[in-house]
């Protein structure tokens, strides 16, 4: 009841600054304004700069994008970007990843993602961001840049997962706040943006151009105006409108002018050199016409800033729809207009101008003298260029799809050995029969385990895990985030499915890094023929249902006392050993061997006693047995370096590890002790106890067969 209420109580992610916290790291010139209502962004305004507005704007990640990191809270940043987009700072407030605690990463503590995080200073958050192991770096220190707009950021080795995340955070937490006061166009669904074909030119009339769309129209009478004001204040105060329905209102003409064939069309050749000549940043560039009773440029027209009468929107975003101040004539289309200007938009700004934008005319009436009532009404041209004069990158991948592709060869290797490892454990009799085949596979397997799954693949499976689980649950995360690891991702669905079938010898046994790093040095310690520490039965018991009291403190702490809960987490190893290759300041280093020790004397000490993995969830009882097994049989007992058969022979599967020794010993004719007096003398062993199930196929014994005790692999 506790832990349904505990999960209950889903706590709220919010930022820890205030406004003073802000004018301490931002000075003169800067003043920090309010904090916005609409969205969490303290806007700074410079006195240098008065009439331009905030020249920064400066938020918490968390406010805006609590992405919960692989341990499962939300990490929080404090990001700075201009009014351009681009990164002014970004500093790190908070952080729980386990492999940035601690003083982690040879002593380093969270250092690596302080450089990390500094390489997004001065670029651009329309920047494609690539993440790579040691990037080489430019010679001012930061990350080099190409010409396609990409930005190579230098990752942290062993913190791929956790780096994705941090990624995903400052720039969705950018982004947000771009599109809300940038005029950034929101492109998640669309992908990149189209790009002008420049090599394609052709010659083409105003007129043509108008019929099939590379122009945009738009046509609006007195009549359709009115209607536009009816049932407002504005409504019958134009009396001319009312006089001459059928005549025009507003006319609005619209031609992107970064394709060649529909600039010249509209400018002329030559004032389209100039005009392209002049557009240094590369922007977006419109010919915008008006005529009718309606005209773009009134009194209040400023040249070279914004139109209060025209607006341009994408995706339902305003963008900075600026005059550029150009005195131009153009060379075709209607000679009576009203105006002719030329606007643009930045590069940087996200516009896509293959897909549709939305001109907005902007017209109002006023009712009343002195303090009129002032009525607003639009009208929308929707228009695209057509699609033959661009090409279409791709859609750009989910970033949990790009890390996907990042580590194909890894998954595919693990997507194999997961494949060859089910095949042996559901048909394990030709590989179990033979000793020695037996024990080149399973050192074999162990060694792949331990180099590529984890100290390669950083496949290791952990506690962390589990407590993130839960602390993205009780957030309202969902799971996201284990998309990011897809290795750790494939590993969990297998050994949640193998728990069913086998139980947790599948994962324990053979697929957990660190178990497989003590069983061989355990089996260094037989090898050296160190003293071997064999438990009595019920002490061992005792011992062994330690790991579920270590599992539930674990639980518990993750539910109720998370910080507390992050630093239990320690009793693993896992991190020091497999995760780190212990490169941890010394207590870590001492801890992770003095386990390892205790598993010399102690065949697999941690896996047995303290391991919080593991599981109930086995249906099967897919281990062959005879009726002989325990009663007077004692064979497979006395191989179980584990201790998981019981006297009387029966197979404690909580404790099984599935080395398959035993499955071998019972497929041997010259091991198993019942199979080899049937073939001397032709006789059973004396059973001391009544075998109850009916006989089934034993093992490869000439003649008459041996009973069984219960259902076993052929």
């Amino acid at each position: 009841m506790g832990f349904a209420l505990a999960l209950w109580c889903v706590p709220s992610w919010s930022g820890i600054l205030q406004k003073p916290d802000i004018e301490r790291r931002f000075g003169h010139p800067y003043h920090v304004e309010e904090k916005l209502s609409d969205i969490p962004v303290w806007p700074l305004t410079s006195p240098l700069e008065h009439e331009a507005g905030p020249v920064l704007y400066v938020f918490e990640s968390i406010d805006i994008a609590p992405l919960p990191g692989f341990e499962g809270n939300p990490m929080n940043f404090l990001i700075a970007i201009d009014r351009k987009g681009n990164f002014v700072d970004v500093e790190l407030l908070q952080q729980r990843e386990p492999v940035f605690t601690f003083r982690d990463l040879g002593g380093q503590k969270d250092r690596p993602l302080k450089e990390f995080i500094a390489q997004y200073l001065g670029h651009s958050i329309a920047d494609q961001y690539l993440i790579a192991q040691d990037a080489a770096r430019n010679k001012s220190g930061g990350p080099p840049r190409n010409h396609a707009g990409q930005t190579m950021l230098d990752g942290v080795a062993k913190a791929t997962t956790s780096i994705r995340i941090i990624n995903q955070t400052v720039l969705t937490a950018a982004l947000e706040v771009a599109r809300a006061k940038l005029g950034f166009a929101d492109q998640k669904q669309a992908g990149p943006p189209a790009q002008v074909k420049d090599e394609i030119f052709e010659v083409q009339s105003f007129d043509a151009l108008m019929r099939d769309g590379s122009i945009g129209h738009l046509r609006l009478t007195n009549a359709e105006a009115e209607k536009l004001f009816a049932g407002t204040e504005g409504e019958g105060l134009d009396a001319y409108a009312a006089a001459h329905p059928d005549k025009t209102f507003a006319e609005l003409f619209v031609a992107y002018l970064n394709v060649p064939t529909i600039g010249q069309a509209v400018l002329g050749k030559e004032a389209y050199a100039q005009t392209m000549a002049r557009n240094f940043d590369h922007q977006h560039l419109w010919w915008i016409a008006t005529r009718g009773r309606f005209t773009l440029v009134d009194d209040e027209f400023i040249p070279g800033a914004q139109s209060r009468r025209l607006a341009l929107a994408q995706d339902g975003l305003f963008l900075e729809f600026r005059d550029q101040g150009l005195e131009l004539r153009q060379a075709g289309g209607p000679g009576d207009l009203g105006a002719s200007r030329v606007f643009g938009v930045n590069a940087d700004a996200s516009l896509d101008p293959g897909r549709p934008a939305e001109f907005k005319l902007t017209f109002s009436r006023a009712k009343g003298t002195g303090l009129p009532s002032i009525t607003y009404k639009a009208a929308t041209l929707t228009y695209a260029p057509p699609q033959r004069f661009f090409t279409f990158p791709p859609k750009r991948l989910p970033p949990w799809l790009l890390a996907w592709q990042a580590r194909a060869v890894d998954m595919a290797v693990l997507l194999a050995a997961l494949g060859v490892l089910s095949v042996v454990l559901a048909r394990p009799r030709w590989v179990s029969a033979s000793a020695r085949r037996l024990r080149l596979f399973r050192m074999g397997f162990l060694a792949f385990t331990l180099i590529d799954v984890g100290w390669l693949a950083q496949g290791q499976l952990s506690i962390v895990q589990v407590t993130g689980l839960i602390k993205s649950l009780r957030g309202g995360h969902g799971l996201s985030n284990f998309l990011y690891d897809p290795v750790s991702l494939m590993l969990m669905a297998f050994t949640v499915l193998s728990l069913f079938l086998w139980g947790r010898g599948a994962f324990c046994g053979w697929l957990c890094p660190f178990g497989a790093l003590q069983e061989f040095v355990g089996l260094l310690a037989q090898r050296l023929r160190l003293p071997q520490l064999r438990l009595p039965p019920r002490l061992a018991r005792r011992l062994e249902r330690g790991r579920y009291a270590v599992l539930a403190t674990l639980v518990v702490a993750a539910v109720l006392f998370p910080t507390l809960g992050e630093t239990l987490n320690e009793v693993e190893p896992f991190k020091t050993s497999i995760t780190l290759g212990f490169d941890r300041p010394w207590p870590f280093v001492a801890y992770a061997l003095a386990v390892l020790l205790l598993g010399a004397a102690y065949y697999k000490f941690f896996c047995r006693v303290l391991c919080p993995l593991g599981g109930k969830l086995r249906r099967l009882n897919w281990l062959p047995r005879r009726a002989e097994c325990g009663k007077p049989c004692q064979r497979c007992k006395a191989a179980c370096r584990y201790d998981a058969i019981e006297p009387s022979g029966e197979v404690r599967y909580d404790n099984c590890f599935q080395c398959l020794d035993c499955v071998g010993i019972y497929h041997d004719a010259q091991r198993c002790v019942p199979v080899i007096v049937h073939q001397r003398t032709g006789k059973r062993l004396t059973v001391q106890v009544a075998a109850a199930p009916a006989a089934l196929p034993a093992g490869p014994v000439p003649g008459k067969a041996l009973p069984q005790r219960a259902t076993g692999t052929p």
